[in-house]
This record gives structure tokens, sequence and C-alpha cells, in this order.
């Protein structure tokens, strides 16, 4: 990376070498110009270069966003705006200066997408502050990295981002158009494309102002808590609940955003101790139910109900999809081994993920694991065809020599749930 013309913008080099670093880790799929990072990185000194030096003299302009359906857990379909690679290494080396300049002011009960923060922070301290409030209010924003407005953001990002050049190209990318699948360029005036490197901190950063600081100014004595668009608010009441659920609702229509009128509950948090009859009594946080749950007193070995956090059905569901898709049964040319290269990745991160709190929850999905297994089994062998009971007890045997072929075999006892 050599140059003799001076540049408009002074641009680190190797901050582009370590944004390329960044986007390797995180991977991704290819853009517009059907780029993977392989190709990327079989030419990658000159394709540095080139970032560098567009950055460097102002003359970086992104290309368009390819849009990407995916499928919601709720049903119907998001749209990632995803971009190149050349892109996403771009908006790592001006989010590494946003994020610097942001993070400072952000409130300790934003999680989403911040450095030393995690979604499992955000479910542990609900889970205390539910004891505490008797009511929550859930809270969903439709659409939100769709429909935040230019004008606000920019004025936000002004006010701690002082860097010009950054400043030039977060213009540029949101309004960088998305292609559609059928090579249409879409037009955009209003929202970051959920997909692109710098969307998350700059979706934090509308928010900190629509709702974090607001939050904390108008109800300075209720705990919340923010993982990007999804929130909740601990209420005393239900009549507080309700008047609050009124008027975040009129601030995000300030801000130009709305509240998902079917995502946004009104739950109270009924255990032993808290009596009556509620139409509802448990809400949906991060892939998380919280929920009345039997649970054990260990110091006076005393059954009660609690307030507690366990996996939710969606989630569940998500997580069966996901298995049926890597298609077990018709791998009969590999080995028991190779299944479990496969899967141990998705069920260690699983299991770290919804294993946290109460991770017995998790016990009916290691059955279907191992229902899958044993299907495997059945169909990779003739002797075991249509002998399910010994299929079972082949892999029975199997996990009772060797516990730390599957993660979950290793992480719960056998004996916990069946293989047939």
């Amino acid at each position: 990376m050599t140059s003799t013309k001076p540049k408009a913008y002074d641009i680190n080099k190797m901050s582009v070498y370590d944004a390329y670093k960044a986007v390797k880790a995180n991977a991704g799929a290819a853009g517009v110009d059907r780029q993977t990072l392989e190709q990327f990185t079989q030419n990658l000194k000159d394709n540095l270069y080139r970032i560098w030096n567009r950055m460097s003299s102002g003359s970086y302009f992104p290309p368009p966003v390819r849009a990407v359906p995916i499928p919601k857990k709720t049903g119907g379909e998001r749209i990632l705006g995803v971009p190149t690679v050349a892109d996403r290494v771009a908006q790592m080396v001006a989010k590494t200066i946003v994020e610097r300049a942001v993070e400072p002011i952000f409130l300790p009960d934003s999680y989403g997408y911040r450095p030393n923060k995690s979604a499992l922070d955000a479910i542990g301290v609900t889970r205390e502050r539910c004891w505490k409030y008797d009511w929550v209010l859930e809270f969903d924003i439709r659409g939100l990295f769709d429909n935040i407005d230019h004008t606000l953001l920019m004025r936000a990002v002004r006010k701690h981002v002082t860097c010009d050049w950054v400043l030039l190209y977060i213009e540029r990318w949101l309004t960088a158009p998305m292609q559609l699948a059928d090579g249409t360029l879409v037009e955009r005036t209003r929202g970051t494309p959920q997909g692109g490197v710098i969307s998350p901190v700059l979706a934090n950063l509308f928010l900190h102002y629509a709702f974090d600081v607001w939050m904390t100014r108008e109800y300075p004595h209720l705990p919340w808590a923010r993982y990007a668009d999804d929130g909740l608010i601990h209420c005393r009441t239900e009549a507080e609940a309700l008047a609050i659920k009124a008027a975040l609702q009129a601030r995000l229509a300030v801000c130009r955003l709305e509240m998902h009128p079917d995502k946004t509950k009104i739950a109270y948090c009924k255990d032993s101790n808290r009596k009556g009859l509620y139409p509802n009594t448990k809400f949906d946080f991060l892939g998380y139910t919280f929920r009345p749950i039997l649970a054990i007193n260990p110091k006076q070995n005393k059954v009660f109900v609690g307030f507690l956090p366990k996996v939710s059905i969606a989630a569940l569901r998500s997580m069966r999809q996901a298995v049926r898709a890597l298609n077990l049964r018709r791998r009969t040319y590999t080995d028991l081994t190779d299944i479990a290269k496969m899967l141990n990745p998705l069920l260690m991160g699983w299991l770290n993920y919804y294993g946290r709190y109460t991770s017995s929850a998790l016990h009916t999905f290691w059955r279907y694991i191992n229902a899958q297994l044993v299907a495997w089994v059945m169909r990779k062998y003739k002797r075991y065809r249509r002998r399910k009971i010994k299929a079972s007890r082949l892999l029975t045997f199997i996990a009772s020599k060797n516990r730390r072929l599957f993660v979950h075999w290793d992480r719960t006892p056998v004996g916990a749930y069946a293989f047939a």
C-alpha cells in the first residue's frame, strides 16, 4: 500500500487491514458483485489498497446492497441488505471510530451489539428484576432498521463523531440503493440496512436518544433493558405499565418509529408470593420465555413457583429446523464421528446460550437429537433397519463408552433422556 499523492483524509493503512481481519472473522455472504471472502483474499493487497486509496481521497462510493430475504421465527420474511466484501471492510474502518466515540455515552442497560455485553447479560438482569417488580412491559419496534429517520440519525451522529470522512461515508452508506434479485435498484430514503457492518451501532445510537435517555429522564425509578429493538420495562402496577405503554408509543411516534402492536404486551410476573388471576403471565425475550416454573429451594429443600426464564418454544422450533436442514438420515456415507463434528458446533452454541438458565428445558431437544441419531443408525446399517430398540441400545452403549463424542452426551446424564 503506497501512494505519492497527498490525500484528502488521513486514514491509517493498518486500520484497513485490521478491518479486513474483523470482516473475515465474521464471515458473511457475497454482495451484488458476487465476490466471496475467499475471492477477495486471493488479491488481498490490491483490494485493500483500492479501499484505502478511495476512502482517503474522498472518492469512495459504496455499491448497492444485495437484498436477501430470510425467514422470521414468527413467520414472514425479513430483508437483509448485504454489502459487498470490500464495502464491509470500508464500513468496519468507520465503525471502529464511531464505536469509540459513542460507547462511553451508551447506558449500562443497552445490551445489543456492544463490546463486552451480551444477550445473556440482559437475560440475567431481567431474571433478577422480575423478582422485585410485579409487572413487565415487553415492547418491540416495528422494522427498526428499515425506518430510522436519516435526518434525526445524522443529528445524533454529528453530536459525537467529528471525523469528516466518517460523516461523509455514513451519509453515503445510508442512501446506497438496494438491489433486488431481479436486478432492480430500490432507492433508500430512510433506514440503515440490516446486514450492514455499521448499521448496529447507528441503530443503537438512534435508540439511545429515542428510548434510553428518554426513559431514564421520564421514569428514573423504573429499570429497563434493551437489546436492539427488543426491550422491557419493569413496572410496579398494571396501571403504571399501561400508562408507560401509551407514553412510549407517543415518544416513538415523535422519533418517527412505531411500536409493534402484536409484539408489545404487558405481563404479570406470577410466582408463589404473587396472588390473583391475570390473562398473561409470561413473556418472551431474546429466545427465552419468562414464566411461572416449579423450582426447588436448595436451602429449605422445598418446591416453589418461581418466575424464571427457560428456552422458548419458538427457539426450540428454530433449533429443530436447523437440525432437519442437515438431513442427517441421508448422510449414510459418513460415520458417527463425522456426524458429531457437524453437529457439535451447533449443539455447543445452543447449550451455552439456552443452557445458562433452566437447562432442564433442553432435555426434550436432546431427545430429539438422539432420535435423529437413531434414525441415522437404522438407515446406515442394514442389520438395524426397522429395529429401533436395537439401534437405541447401540447408541446407549456408545454413549456410555464415549460421553464426549457429542456435546449433549457429555453435559447431560444419559439417563435423563432416552435414545428411543
